[in-house]
């Protein structure tokens, strides 16, 4: 058995690598350590995209749970 690292990517980490990319983009472009701080934090639609993408990583698009 290979450690877990070893392991290939699914679909749904892959979306989290560039969703993580993308928000970290986002805040280096407007000189911010968080999305919290952000005056566009309630009603902005990549930071609800990459919510998605940390839910769908950890329930693998299923729903009613986790598989941890």
């Amino acid at each position: 058995m290979q450690p877990m690292h070893n392991e290939q990517k699914d679909k749904f980490e892959l979306h989290l690598d560039e969703m993580i990319i993308k928000i970290q983009t986002c805040q280096k472009k407007r000189n911010l350590s968080t999305c919290s701080i952000c005056d566009k934090y309630l009603n902005c639609d990549l930071r609800e995209e990459y919510i998605k993408s940390v839910y769908n990583s950890m329930s693998k698009g299923e729903t009613g749970g986790f598989e941890f």
